[in-house]
């Protein structure tokens, strides 16, 4: 039984919407060609996530361990928690040192870090919501990235028109445990 808890542990903390810090190659190039914005834009936005994520874990492991980093496009979207007012405005000037970033978007909140339970609830819907997505034949959901920090899901990608987002964000708030959506999807940019 314990083995068994810690093994879906595991499954759900792999399947959340976090940034790898290494993404395989033939894998990145996979999921590039199959999104709307193409391998070399996909590419490009590994590339700035990685390079976030390095600079993050130099300048402070607590930053890094509190950032999660959605990048699409060059539109970097921060979230989570970080512990001062100020590690608001060090990521923000960080993320802006890196070529390629074109835009930030910063929705890190400050306090304490998350528990255990609130951790695996925000795993636990962003899991769902990607597997929701992923099942309806009227959404592209690879074209989306999603995180989820205390309840709050964020959304960035691309839609293919207002109607898609429209069905992405009912799906979201249809998830038992989210508390709000917010989305800086663009709308049918291709």
């Amino acid at each position: 039984m314990r083995m068994s808890l810690a093994a879906l542990v595991l499954a759900l903390l792999t399947l959340g919407g976090c940034v790898p810090l290494v993404v395989g190659a033939g894998g990145a190039a996979a999921v590039g060609a199959a999104q709307d914005r193409g391998l070399e834009q996909a590419l490009d936005d590994n590339e700035i996530s990685f390079e976030i994520n390095r600079k993050l874990l130099a300048e402070d492991g607590n930053l890094y361990k509190g950032v999660a980093t959605q990048v699409r496009n060059g539109r970097v979207l921060l979230s989570g928690i970080v512990p001062k007012p100020e590690d608001r405005v060090t990521v923000t000037r960080i993320v802006w040192t890196i070529g390629g970033v074109r835009e930030v978007i910063n929705e890190l909140q400050v306090g304490e870090s998350a528990g255990f339970m609130q951790a695996m609830s925000d795993t636990a819907i962003t899991t769902k919501l990607r597997a929701r997505l992923t099942g309806d034949s009227n959404v592209s959901g690879i074209n989306y990235s999603i995180e989820t920090v205390r309840g709050t899901v964020y959304l960035m990608g691309t839609a293919r028109d207002r109607a898609e987002l429209d069905r992405v964000i009912a799906h979201a708030r249809s998830v038992s445990g989210v508390r709000n959506v917010v989305s800086y999807v663009e709308v049918g940019r291709r």
